[in-house]
């Protein structure tokens, strides 16, 4: 993971832990408070939004405590596409251009241009250099990209 992701988690598990689960905990007090709970249906939205948030906390925490995180402007700067890489890619059909940094799984956000490590233009990318022609098996097909520039931002 990058360390700007790693650092997105903390924050939101900072988020969770210090306004979602005090709102969660009154809203369940609140639902108490109004009688029986078997057919209680604000208690029991609330305990499943608690119990979702929970699972939440837990797999963040988890996975900061097991996640290797690397800081992209330490890496040696070079032609070659690595995990953390900012890719700048031509599709050699369309003419279009388009930039990627490859993320871990849990930070890719194809909106950001951010792009899993797993995904199929990252696993053709990595290894490879600037002016190199990578083949992507996309669902509608084989895509032929050059890779234009690699960064390290």
């Amino acid at each position: 993971m990058t360390k700007v992701g790693a650092e997105k988690l903390r924050e939101q598990l900072h988020e969770l832990k210090t306004v979602d689960r005090p709102r969660i905990t009154a809203a369940i007090a609140e639902a108490r408070a109004h009688g029986d709970l078997s057919e209680n249906a604000e208690y029991h939205a609330a305990r499943e939004q608690q119990s979702f948030m929970e699972g939440r906390i837990n797999k963040i925490e988890s996975t900061l405590a097991d996640v290797q995180i690397i800081n992209v402007k330490e890496i040696n700067e070079t032609d070659k596409v690595v995990f953390g890489a900012t890719v700048t890619i031509l599709n050699l059909n369309s003419d279009e251009e388009v930039t990627y940094q490859i993320v871990g799984e849990l930070e890719a956000d194809i909106n950001a241009g951010l792009i899993s490590i797993a995904s199929p233009i990252a696993r053709s990318l990595i290894s490879k250099q600037v002016g190199d022609i990578v083949d992507v098996n996309a669902p509608s097909g084989v895509i032929e990209y050059e890779i234009v520039q690699v960064r390290y931002m």
